[in-house]
Parts: C-alpha cells; structure tokens; sequence
C-alpha cells in the first residue's frame, strides 16, 4: 500500500520540483561560466570552495551553482578533499561547504583549453 503525502510533503515536492526546473533551465553558457571559474581555480589552487566561485562568478539562480559542482564531481573533474569550510553567503548562516579539487581529467582538460588559447593568441 502506497503512503499517502501530507500537505506539507505535497507543497514541498512542488517547490523542488520548480527549483530543478530552473535550475535545468540555465543556459549552456552559465554552465560554461561554472566550468571556466572551477578550471581556473584548480590551476592556480590546490583546493577551492564555492566561496571562492561565487566571488567571481554573476548571480546564477538559487541552486545552480551547487548543481553545476555536482555535475562536474559525478564527470570526474572535481573531487572532494573531505574538508568543508564555513559557506560565506550571508543567508547561509556559515552552514558547511566542501572543499574540492581538480582531478588528473580536470587538470588535463585545463591544459588543453589553455593550450588552445596560447595557440589561438598567437595566430591572432
């Protein structure tokens, strides 16, 4: 027999349900914005948080930016250094955050674009 949702389960299902809506909504060019401050961070940084992206980063929406670090840990270009450190986002109230670094793939990849770059800077 199925459990019955309460109100308050119902409400909340549809309130995360909106919220991955949005968050599926971003454009392809905000996730190249998380991607290009995570490669950067990695490559002058042995570890960043998201503290260290939102200060560089424009606001992307409630959520994104989590969702996009989930995105690139389960692709294997970030991974977890098992610390976390206080969230400096005001409505946060210092909750914890993890702390992350770039894998060999991330670092390869980094390499590669600012390979790419070098080559295309030259050319111009």
């Amino acid at each position: 027999m199925t459990r019955r949702l309460s109100v308050a389960e119902r409400l909340a299902s549809i309130e995360k349900d909106a919220l991955l809506d949005d968050i599926a909504k971003h454009s392809e060019w905000d996730r190249f914005l998380v991607e290009q401050a995570v490669l950067h961070f990695g490559q002058r940084h042995d570890e960043f948080s998201c503290n260290d992206l939102r200060d560089v980063l424009p606001d992307l929406g409630h959520g994104f930016l989590g969702a996009a670090i989930n995105s690139l840990r389960t692709g294997g270009i970030i991974a977890h250094t098992d610390r976390m450190v206080p969230s400096t986002q005001e409505n946060t109230h210092a909750h914890r955050i993890a702390v992350w670094t770039l894998t060999a793939k991330g670092r390869a990849i980094a390499a590669k674009r600012r390979a790419a770059r070098q080559q295309q800077a030259e050319a111009a």
